[in-house]
């Protein structure tokens, strides 16, 4: 089985842009303006065709069995707005996801947005996160350390202030997955620099703080290959022992966990050799960041299948461990229905 840790649904019908755009308009006049939540016109077999020659063509031709499926990341847009517009968009992004499980059981699990606002309380997220873990089953959620896209004034993933959050996803036993949204600082690229900018800043917080000790079942996932991380491990090994702390094994690698979007053979191989397999997650990430085919090889460069299979040093086992043994320990939420389908 091989199970896709980390996709998008980043082909939904119109109707949800559109509504999405009138939040917006309703904010031109008035920051704090009301929002209700509505209702989003969207049937079931737009959601099929929205999928059909996606998501859905993508996991047959490149043999995929499962995808963790969560609402398109960029357009989390927790930046935007105030705790109502942020509160309804995310309710509607959770329940198309839903809708998508139900119509494909066997080809999505779902995983949720949370509806952050800069300078508030996670309360809503916590409620959100257990309707959607409890009423929609979902495996997993993204969790965004930098609610105000790009301007990195939230506090830090140890502090308190994500405290309520870490004890909902030890109750509910389900990992996060630490993802920006879009980036409203022209100084970063939001796929490009931005996101793998944060998912550095995402480990260097974690491995600074309390975190794992006040929660030693915690599970946190690391996009996009964990960005700089693996590239430059020796730095962070060498931190640690400056800063006397453990050995990076035993201080985060039972809680984190890095997936494998990262586009070329190189990138895999080297991550591969770097962070221990037990710690690596299958993911493509598509239909995402990088959609285009790869000049050098004639393929998808989001065909992350083919880095995995290509790798020399695995062994079978240990190819299996990552396209779905491991996800399976980490999500253990879709172990549960995986084993009722």
């Amino acid at each position: 089985m091989i199970i896709d840790c980390h996709g998008h649904y980043t082909t939904t019908p119109d109707e949800l842009g559109v509504y999405r755009e009138q939040q917006k308009q309703d904010l031109l006049s008035n920051k704090n303006f009301a929002h209700q939540k509505g209702i989003i016109n969207i049937s079931d077999d737009q959601i099929i065709e929205s999928l059909e020659n996606a998501q859905l063509k993508l996991q047959r031709e490149r043999g995929t069995d499962l995808t963790i499926f969560s609402p398109r990341a960029s357009w989390m847009g927790h930046h935007i707005g105030n705790e109502s517009t942020s509160r309804y968009w995310t309710e509607h992004c959770n329940e198309l996801i839903h809708r998508i499980t139900e119509l494909y059981p066997n080809n999505f699990a779902g995983g949720c947005q949370l509806p952050q606002t800069q300078g508030v309380d996670l309360a809503s997220s916590v409620i959100e996160l257990e309707r959607c873990v409890n009423e929609f089953g979902f495996v997993g959620f993204n969790l965004n350390l930098d609610p105000s896209g790009g301007h990195w004034n939230s506090p830090p993933l140890g502090d308190r202030y994500w405290y309520p959050i870490y004890e909902k996803m030890c109750e509910l036993d389900v990992p996060a997955m630490i993802h920006v949204s879009g980036c409203c600082n022209h100084a970063f690229h939001t796929t490009g620099s931005y996101y793998l900018s944060a998912d550095t800043v995402a480990f260097m917080q974690l491995m600074t703080s309390n975190v794992m000790k006040d929660f030693p079942n915690i599970k946190f996932i690391i996009p996009h290959g964990g960005g700089a991380v693996p590239y430059h491990w020796g730095r962070f090994r060498g931190l640690a022992d400056m800063l006397k702390l453990p050995p990076l094994n035993e201080l985060v690698m039972n809680n984190i966990y890095f997936d494998t979007c990262v586009y070329h053979q190189a990138g895999i191989d080297l991550l591969l050799k770097v962070i221990p397999v037990k710690n690596i997650l299958f993911a493509s990430e598509m239909v995402g960041a990088v959609r285009g085919i790869d000049s050098e090889t004639g393929h998808y460069f989001d065909d992350t299948k083919r880095y995995i299979d290509g790798n020399t040093e695995l062994t079978a086992i240990e190819k299996q461990a990552i396209f779905s043994i491991n996800t399976l320990d980490v999500f253990s939420r879709l172990k549960i229905n995986s084993q009722g389908k």
